[in-house]
């Protein structure tokens, strides 16, 4: 890898979950997966503790984001970080909150600045932050807040991605109860706009296709089963094939997600987060990269939580971990077909 080349930035994560092992374990496999140059914002005392816990061999060098690349081959590259760490593995504690906060906002500064190339951001607890006053709704949306102290507003989507299969859940983390009061002609519109647009730019898809699923059973049947299918759904297919872009449905959920039906679309919006999530969990669990699409720059993100069960054991996969770092490298350096 050339010295020059900028790196990713990996966030810390909750200090006490599995983060800083993946984060590790994707370093000490970087030369058999050919992963590019990374550097992570973190405590090096605390990466120094999980390392010796584990009896892993991984140097520690702490460097700016300008040198991180040129560093890579030789150590880990830590970004050190002000708020120190003290979190042991499997507890999470309020007083690990400004350290996380302080990796996110950090890595979003350095590649908003142009030193960095893209942000993988390692699995945060958002109950810990709540706990010490943190006030975004979740990891993406504060991504978003920072995205928007530049003086525009951006809308997230959240994008499970695959090599067989890429997902986008129009609504996202609320009660099943709530979707279809929350879906609205208008926000499907709005997120096939911006998948199709960051399919086009990012992923290099000359004309992406998409399918959108059915709220309802059977897509409705005809108004038996509900009415938002063609009452919310369905004109916002129309107004996306309007607008030029290759949207089909609603489509029977239950029939979206083999194979076969896998080969007619790039990506499907499901309208809620257990629609999209089960398929993809079941065809790439270990491989899912979670995409955040609609922000002025990259974000990917394993597709799993801070998983405190099994944190400290040195048992986790970091398979999501390092796919995200190679999806992000691939989307960082522009337009690539995938």
């Amino acid at each position: 890898m050339a010295g020059l080349e900028r790196p990713l930035l990996l966030t810390q994560g909750d200090p006490a979950g599995i983060g800083p092992e993946l984060t590790l374990r994707a370093w000490l496999q970087r030369d058999q997966e050919r992963l590019p140059p990374f550097a992570v914002l973190a405590d090096p005392a605390h990466l120094e503790r999980v390392a010796s816990a584990q009896g892993w061999i991984v140097p520690i060098m702490p460097v700016d984001a300008a040198q991180a690349s040129s560093a890579f081959s030789q150590a880990l590259p830590v970004i050190p970080l002000k708020a120190k760490v003290s979190a042991d593995p499997g507890k999470p504690d309020p007083a690990s909150a400004p350290s996380v906060i302080e990796s996110i906002e950090t890595a979003v500064r350095l590649v908003r600045s142009g030193t960095a190339s893209a942000v993988v951001t390692n699995p945060i607890a958002k109950h810990v932050l709540y706990d010490a006053g943190f006030r975004h709704p979740g990891h993406t949306e504060f991504l978003a807040a920072l995205a928007a102290q530049d003086g525009n507003t951006y809308h997230p989507v959240m994008m499970l991605w695959s090599e067989e299969l890429a997902v986008i859940p129009v609504t996202v983390h609320i009660p099943l109860s709530s979707v279809p009061s929350a879906l609205t002609t208008e926000l499907i519109v709005m997120t096939g706009r911006i998948v199709a647009r960051e399919l086009k730019e990012r992923f290099g898809l000359a004309n992406p296709r998409l399918a959108l699923a059915g709220l309802n059973p059977h897509a409705g049947e005809n108004g038996a089963m509900g009415t938002e299918d063609q009452a919310i759904i369905a004109p916002a297919i129309a107004t996306l094939q309007a607008e030029g872009i290759a949207a089909s449905g609603p489509l029977p959920a239950d029939t979206m997600f083999h194979a076969r039906a896998r080969k007619s679309y790039d990506a499907a919006l499901a309208m809620y987060h257990d629609q999209a999530l089960i398929p993809i969990k079941t065809i790439a669990f270990d491989e899912a990269v979670n995409v955040t699409l609609g922000l002025p720059f990259v974000r990917t993100s394993p597709d799993h939580g801070t998983a405190f069960d099994i944190a400290g054991q040195g048992i986790a996969r970091p398979d999501s971990l390092m796919a995200a770092i190679k999806l992000a490298a691939r989307l960082g350096a522009g337009a690539k077909k995938l």
